[in-house]
């Protein structure tokens, strides 16, 4: 949850200072809600034995910023946060996001 709200508040300030736009910042809140509500829906389902989520599912919405919310819903839940199959998928996706990200925010501007 540290690393979420870490990662929360650099977006927060680079939005603050210009550096990226108010739109990605909304992007990545509205993400990871729907996120972090995909996985309790998900949680309830297991208890019960009804339709899942695709784990793909979960990935995608991480890989597109859901992943702070994902996060949390982790440690929340206590879902998916043993599966090592889908822990390594996960940290992957929040690899790429945050690469994506990095290159955005930093890439060089040419005239």
């Amino acid at each position: 949850m540290i690393f979420a709200t870490l990662f929360c508040g650099v977006l927060f300030l680079a939005a603050f200072i210009g550096q990226l736009p108010w739109l990605i910042l909304g992007l990545y809140g509205v993400l990871s809600l729907i996120t972090y509500f995909i996985y309790g829906f998900d949680k309830t389902a297991a208890q019960n034995q009804r339709w899942r989520v695709a784990e793909r599912t979960l990935h995608l919405l991480a890989l597109l910023g859901g992943w702070p919310g994902a996060l949390c819903a982790q440690q929340r839940y206590r879902h998916k946060s043993k599966k090592m199959a889908f822990l390594v998928v996960f940290w992957l996706t929040v690899l790429i996001n945050c690469s994506v990200l990095a290159w955005f925010l930093f890439k060089p501007i040419t005239m």
